[in-house]
This record gives structure tokens, sequence and C-alpha cells, in this order.
């Protein structure tokens, strides 16, 4: 199963140090029956991007919750075995955790099949995203399409042979 690891730099930064993401239990997203369900689409292509999606607003909130983090969405893409990602069943309703899983371990770096990232012209949309994120969940209209702003968009695509370069200098 493909799942997507929310991260910021420095937290690829540590797992490219240690050579893994963790240590678990580990939040991702990835296709479950909620998001399918919600996104009412077969298109597994679509599905993932969808997943890709909600793992990058993920990373938006793991940016906000550190001041001193770098304004740059990161999100890993990993392949790890089904059993291994759960969502959970008491919260598949709720909204805001679709497409949810929980990974309990540390995953190995080496499963990783590739890493998205913001580029430089998303900088300014992230840092207002990130400074608007309490009042959008508090329901200001305003804010909330400042965050869509960031939600905009496209995360960049990197080979994982390519992480040195991405945190260099974190």
């Amino acid at each position: 199963m493909r799942v997507y690891v929310p991260l910021t730099l420095a937290g690829l930064a540590e797992a490219h140090t240690k050579g893994e993401l963790g240590p678990g239990p580990l939040t991702a997203y990835g296709v479950t029956p909620s998001l399918r369900e919600w996104y009412v689409s077969d298109d597994l292509e679509e599905l993932e991007y969808a997943a890709l999606s909600r793992a990058a607003a993920a990373s938006l909130r793991l940016i906000a919750g550190d001041p001193g983090a770098a304004r740059r969405r990161v999100v890993v893409a990993v392949d790890v075995a089904d059993r291994d990602a759960a969502a959970d069943p008491d919260r598949a309703l709720d909204a805001s955790s679709l497409g949810e899983l929980r990974i309990a371990t540390a995953v190995p770096l080496r499963l990783a099949a590739a890493v998205h990232v913001d580029s430089d012209d998303a900088l300014d949309d992230v840092r207002a995203a990130v400074d608007a994120l309490g009042a959008a969940d508090h329901g200001d209209e305003d804010a909330r399409f400042t965050v869509d702003g960031a939600e905009d968009h496209e995360l960049l695509w990197y080979g994982v042979q390519e992480i040195p370069v991405i945190v260099a200098g974190v």
C-alpha cells in the first residue's frame, strides 16, 4: 500500500540521518474506504493524489506547530504492507480524518518511493496559510481562503536519492 507521511524539512533531515521515518506510531494518509467514499472515484491515481493532498494539509499543521520550522510542506510517499497501515474505525466518519492511517512502528527510509516538497513559488502562500490556520479552523472564511491558497500549489516530486540536496542547509 502506498501511504503518504507528512513531515517538516527538519523531520525529513532527521529521517535521512536515522535512515527511517519514526519512531512509531506514525500518522500517514492513504486510500482508505472512507476516502474512496468521500472522493467518489475508482481511479486509483486520483485517490492517491487526494491522499497526498491530505498529507500536505497535515504537513502544514506540523509546520504551524513549530515556529522554527521552514515554511515548506514535505510529504514522503512510502510503500508498506497493507497490514502495517491501519485506519481507526471510530474516526471513519470524521471528515478531518479522511484517509488517515496509523503505522505502529518506524518505517525504513529505503521503503520510500518519492519525496514531495513545496517549490519556492509556494513559500509566501505557505507562510500566510500557517499564520491563518487557527482562524480558518474557527470558521473565518477569509482565513480559509488563505489556507486554500497554499493548497493550490502542487508539491514537487523528488527521487529519494535527492533527499541530501533537499535537506542541505536545514
